[in-house]
């Protein structure tokens, strides 16, 4: 398991990578280095959680603002 410095590190270059997607309306190729940072300083199940979890949150956040709609259902099934 991760010492508390390495979940420190991990955490931190998630949140600078994140930064930067924000900041360049989520091209990722403007952001290498620091994916990069952020894949070298977390282990890999962490780098897939948290990437699943920000699109979770990108998700939500639209959800929010722009409410659901409901695919509208043509005939019945």
């Amino acid at each position: 398991a991760p010492t508390m410095e390495e979940r420190k590190a991990c955490w931190r270059a998630r949140d600078e990578f994140w930064e930067c997607l924000d900041k360049n309306s989520e091209d990722a190729s403007n952001c290498q280095k620091l994916r990069l940072s952020f894949e070298s300083r977390c282990p890999q199940q962490w780098v897939k959680y948290f990437d699943k979890r920000r699109d979770y949150l990108k998700y939500k956040k639209k959800l929010e603002m722009e409410g659901y709609f409901p695919p509208e259902t043509t005939g019945k099934s």
